[in-house]
């Protein structure tokens, strides 16, 4: 039915006929949700449910919010925070699948056309419900064979062909120069042309928190840090089976246990599907063929403001994209198979690989540093085969709805992209299955939380009204939309001339500490939820947020009145999950790793010669003192608690000093680019060479001494 609506025309349609089933809907909560306690004690309080959703993804809140607005009584728990998975580890893409459409042309796959067609529908819903969180990307395929030119063309015009009228914006071929103008970082050897398509780009955690929030606006009970322990189970009158009826769950932060009843329970919880089905029954067959993407962020020099970059063909097959986010650059793989884990890390071996394949595309001038990646995360993919199919190797391209026999629900692959309609699917066979009396789905055009009210500029008001700094201002509005003022009414003011308000957690970050507060409203129970989902900063620069995090925990702390206790162990959790899960670790490693110094004599010589600048006593290691002694005598004041952390960085062995050997070491990563912004190495040859400048004052200079 939808299939050749285009965003025009959605825009058009939606603007009349969406507004009237957007008044239709009741809106319980359409000034504030209820806090955390709240959706706990309906969760509790409640006699039964028809619909519990568990795991809260993008599926899971999709599920939510559409069983929510079909007048369902409708509640939702996750384990751990929403998004914390798979939907918050994604390449950010809102994407049809070029790459799927390639497949469906050369296998005359009917099943990947549908699917292409489908997710190029739901691309242009998404852009419409929350344009805040969302823009349309350009993204270039650059060609290096003069016969790739047309293949690639033909393919891509495929891709707009299928859009119809909802294709965002016409794909074109490039001339070499103008693909170089365009893109000025990319390797000119043998380069033929370029062609450019369009997809979309989100903040998916933040869209999959405005998945969720809708849903509880609209009076659903959802509930984060709530783990269901076991399955309910009751004896249907009527066929004399067992039926699943609802779920034992456990607050995870009290530890408190309760019982949610509910007519239908629906299982998305990613790649821990299986887990669910086990609890129903413990003889059935896993369908989930966990797959890991690794992405990697680099700075945002690395690639052109708004225009991305896909590598179709790596040395291993696998495909490689290179796209702005966030005034960074993400690059990432797709699949290689894994293991389910709620923590997933990145390998050095897979930040290597995205590395290796960067240098091949990019001009020799740009050196690709180990030490440049800010951050890496693995995100597991629940690839799913058909529990129905009879060749158990044939894995599902799409998403499957299966529904045991004892009728829990159970929704399964699927990607970012399509949540919406794999959500109206899985709930269209839950009424099925079950017998709900419901209304038709009503989630095509249905607006996000924070997209009513937007407008591209809308920020001007922000830093007209409050003070703002202008790129405090445009942050807030893309990611809270038109909610952007409650959180500026949440900043403090600075004192300063400008900003008149917003103090900032991190200085080269638009993230304040307003946006702290504004985050326990949004369900933020923990300082990863600040760091990696309600804020991305984790995502972005693990040593920025780690620098932001005991303010952080200071400002949690304060407004949920933790312990000292409390607090420590969250600053704690936090660095764990930056050290492990955000690449901290790999990134930490680089020097000590780099046992093996290598150096010319010559740099030897000039490196020893810096280092007894500041060893001035030949002692073989160097201070704090040492350091602030040299700077003083430069007029160069920097705050010792900042000195004592710049020196940590490169006291391997953590005596409090740094010795001669570590200093050649770490000139020897920074040579080799696997150490980049080192503050001391850049801190010692500015004050070397200022202090060389200085040298004596010649007599004539200094007026003839008269």
């Amino acid at each position: 039915m939808h299939e050749h609506v285009t965003l025009g025309m959605l825009t058009m349609f939606q603007n009349k006929p969406q507004e009237k089933s957007e008044a239709e809907l009741r809106v319980p909560f359409a000034d504030d949700f209820p806090a955390r306690q709240a959706q706990l004690a309906a969760l509790q309080n409640t006699e039964e449910f028809d619909v519990l959703v568990v795991g809260g993804g993008a599926t899971g809140a999709g599920c939510a919010l559409d069983a929510v607005t079909r007048n369902l009584k409708t509640a939702l728990v996750e384990r751990n925070d929403f998004s914390s998975g798979t939907s918050s580890r994604s390449t950010k893409l809102i994407h049809g699948g070029v790459r799927y459409l390639q497949k469906a042309i050369m296998q005359l796959d009917y099943e990947q056309y549908m699917m292409v067609k489908e997710a190029l529908h739901e691309r242009a819903n998404l852009l419409e419900i929350a344009p805040h969180l969302s823009a349309p990307l350009p993204i270039m395929l650059p060609v290096y064979k003069w016969w790739q030119l047309p293949y690639y063309w033909a393919g891509i015009k495929m891709y707009d062909l299928v859009a119809g009228i909802q294709c965002l914006k016409s794909s074109y071929v490039l001339s070499k120069t103008k693909a170089l103008e365009l893109f000025p970082m990319l390797k000119k050897d043998k380069l033929v042309g370029a062609i450019v398509y369009y997809d979309g780009q989100h903040n998916d955690a933040r869209m999959n928190l405005a998945i969720a929030l809708t849903s509880a606006r609209y009076g659903a009970a959802v509930a984060n840090y709530t783990e269901v322990v076991h399955l309910l189970k009751a004896n249907d009158p009527q066929t004399g089976k067992e039926k699943v009826c609802g779920a034992r769950c456990r607050d995870v932060i009290t530890g408190r246990e309760f019982d949610v009843k509910a007519k239908c329970v629906i299982n998305a919880t990613g790649p821990f599907t299986d887990s669910l089905r086990k609890m129903d029954n413990q003889e059935t067959k896993n369908i989930c063929q966990p797959s890991a993407g690794v992405h990697i962020v680099i700075p945002g020099y690395y690639s052109p403001d708004n225009m991305g970059l896909l590598d179709p063909a790596t040395s291993d097959g696998r495909v490689i994209f290179f796209l702005p986010w966030e005034k960074m650059t993400i690059a990432g793989t797709t699949d290689s198979p894994t293991s389910v884990t709620a923590h997933p890390i990145p390998g050095e071996e897979d930040i290597n690989f995205i590395l290796n394949e960067v240098r091949n595309y990019l001009s020799p001038d740009v050196e690709v540093r180990r030490g440049d990646v800010l951050a890496a995360w693995s995100g597991i993919r629940p690839l799913v085969t058909d529990p129905n199919s009879k060749d158990t190797q044939s894995i599902c391209r799409n998403h499957i709805v299966s529904i045991s026999d004892s009728g829990l629900v159970t929704i399964a692959g699927g990607k970012w992209t399509t949540y919406r309609s794999m959500a109206e699917e899985t709930l269209d066979a839950a009424i099925k299955a079950h017998s709900l009396s419901a209304e038709p789905c009503k989630t095509v055009g249905l607006m996000l939380e924070g997209a009513k009210g937007w407008t591209p500029t809308l920020y001007i008001r922000l830093v007209q009204d409050y003070g703002l700094e202008n790129e405090v201002a445009q942050h807030l509005v893309s990611t809270y939309g038109g909610k952007a003022f409650d959180v500026a009414k949440m900043a403090q003011v600075t004192g300063q001339r400008w900003p008149i308000v917003g103090k900032r957690l991190v200085s080269e970050f638009p993230y304040i500490e307003g946006e702290v507060l504004y985050a326990i409203k949004e369900y933020a129970c923990t300082a990863i939820d600040v760091i990696a989902r309600r804020t991305r900063l984790g995502f972005l620069n693990v040593q920025a947020a780690d620098e932001a995090l005991p303010r952080i925990v200071q400002i949690m702390g304060k407004e949920l009145n933790w312990s000292e206790e409390q607090k420590t162990a969250e600053l704690e959790a936090a660095r764990k999950f930056l050290y492990l899960e955000m690449g901290y670790r790999s990134r930490s490693e680089q020097l000590t790793k780099t046992s093996e110094i290598n150096l010319d004599n010559q740099e030897v010589a000039r490196y020893k010669k810096r280092f007894h600048k500041f060893d001035k006593e030949s002692k073989g290691f160097i201070t704090t003192v040492d350091v602030q002694q040299v700077l003083e005598s430069i007029n160069v004041h920097i705050d010792e608690n900042a000195l004592h952390e710049i020196l940590n960085e490169v006291d391997l062995n953590k005596n409090g000093q740094v010795e001669i050997d570590e200093f050649m070491q770490l000139m020897s990563a920074v040579k080799k680019g696997q150490v980049s912004d080192s503050r001391l190495a850049i801190l010692m040859k500015t004050a070397e060479e200022t202090l060389e400048k200085r040298g004596p004052v010649t007599v004539d200079r200094s007026g003839g001494g008269v």
